[in-house]
Order: structure tokens, then C-alpha cells, then sequence
């Protein structure tokens, strides 16, 4: 009799990335993203933005906190008292952003100076706090490390496809190698391509996270109520 409860049991559980659970990871890429849907962490998305490098650093950071985050205060779920849940919550990223500042200072210094801000405002990022509150207080922890992960790649990639766009066409650049210059070659002296100055303001950056929007909300048929 134990064996077939056993048996049974095997045949219940949840697969690791079922059908319920990769919508974890998918819904915040286009359908529920962060930014572009519920309109969170725009700050950074507007400050990060000029270069794809330091935009990197940034998608990774907020990755491991929002993950590191989501698991921690789900196997504490039980022990917070409702009371100081948001303290909790706070004194964790905030343990889990100075961590991220450490390393950076001890191992990308130069990156370290250019992000230390940035990197710090993730304490008070809304997408974070966000899914601490509604999803990691009341979930399982592998549940909450793959809504983390998912919110988390829903923001990279929005972050990073402006900063794409910025330094393309604001420096001719991306990731530090002259693109435009290169271009610009191929077709001898008398050909250049114009950079965008505009681009690497925060207006361009409006600009360009407007169109991502758009294009976005076009394509999914999504209307604000």
C-alpha cells in the first residue's frame, strides 16, 4: 500500500517547469512586463540607458536581487510577522544590493562608479518590492525564484533594447565598437553617418521606450482601463 502512495505520489507532482509554471517566466516578457505594462522602473530605465555595458551590469543585478529576494522571503513567509513584512523585505534587498556593490567595487571598479547609484535605487525599485509583496509572501520558494527570474528578464530586456537604440544612435556604437564608423568605411571618405545627440538625453530615451510600448501594445492588443 505504501509503495502504490509512493507511485501515486511520483504521478502528482508538479514537473519543474509545467505548463502553469513557465507562465512565471514567460507572462512578464510581453504579456504582464514590468515596464512596459505595469509601468515600473522607468527611473532606470531612462538613467542606465546611454551605453549597453553599464546596462548589462545593471539587467544582471536586479536579476540575482529580485531572485536571491523572492527565495529568501518565501522561506521566511511563516516567521514575518505581518506587522514588518515591508521592513523585512526592505532590510533583505538591501543586504542583497550591498552585496552586488561590493563585488562591483571589488571587481569592475570603473562600472562600480558609473552604477553605485543606480545600483542602490534598486532598494527602492517597485518591481522588486512589487513581487516580494504579491507573489513570494504567499508562494513556495522554487515558485517564487522562477516569478523572480521571469519579472527580473521582463525588465533586462526592455532596459536593454533602449540602450541598444541610445547608443546606436546617439554614439554610432554598440557595446563600445563604432558601428557607424565602420559603416561609414565600407563606403569610402566622402560617406559618414550622423549621430543623434538627442539620443543620449533622457528624451531619447523617452522616446525610444514610447515606441517599445507601442509597438508592444499593438501587438498584444493590450488597452489601458
Amino acid at each position: 500500500m505504501s509503495t502504490e502512495t509512493a507511485q501515486a505520489s511520483v504521478k502528482q507532482a508538479e514537473p519543474l517547469l509545467s505548463k502553469r509554471r513557465r507562465k512565471f517566466i514567460s507572462d512578464p516578457l510581453v504579456d504582464n512586463n514590468p515596464i512596459t505594462i505595469q509601468v515600473l522602473g522607468i527611473c532606470s530605465a531612462l538613467a542606465v540607458t546611454t551605453q549597453l555595458q553599464p546596462t548589462l551590469v545593471m539587467a544582471i543585478s536586479v536579476i540575482f536581487v529580485m531572485v536571491m529576494a523572492n527565495l529568501t522571503i518565501s522561506l521566511l513567509r511563516n516567521a514575518i510577522p505581518s506587522r514588518v513584512r515591508i521592513i523585512v523585505q526592505l532590510a533583505v534587498i538591501a543586504s542583497l544590493v550591498t552585496l552586488v556593490n561590493e563585488v562591483l567595487k571589488a571587481f569592475a571598479f570603473d562600472m562600480y562608479k558609473e552604477l553605485s547609484v543606480f545600483v542602490g535605487l534598486i532598494i527602492t525599485n517597485c518591481i522588486v518590492m512589487g513581487r516580494l509583496e504579491a507573489f513570494a509572501l504567499g508562494n513556495k520558494p522554487y515558485d517564487s525564484i522562477l516569478d523572480g527570474f521571469g519579472s527580473a528578464l521582463g525588465y533586462a530586456w526592455i532596459i536593454l533594447a533602449v540602450a541598444f537604440f541610445r547608443e546606436l544612435l546617439g554614439s554610432g556604437s554598440v557595446f563600445g565598437v563604432q558601428i557607424y564608423d565602420a559603416i561609414s568605411g565600407l563606403f569610402g571618405e566622402g560617406f559618414s553617418l550622423a549621430t543623434n545627440g538627442l539620443m543620449v538625453s533622457p528624451v531619447g530615451a523617452f522616446i525610444i521606450l514610447g515606441l517599445i510600448i507601442w509597438v508592444q501594445r499593438t501587438k498584444t492588443g493590450y488597452v489601458e482601463h
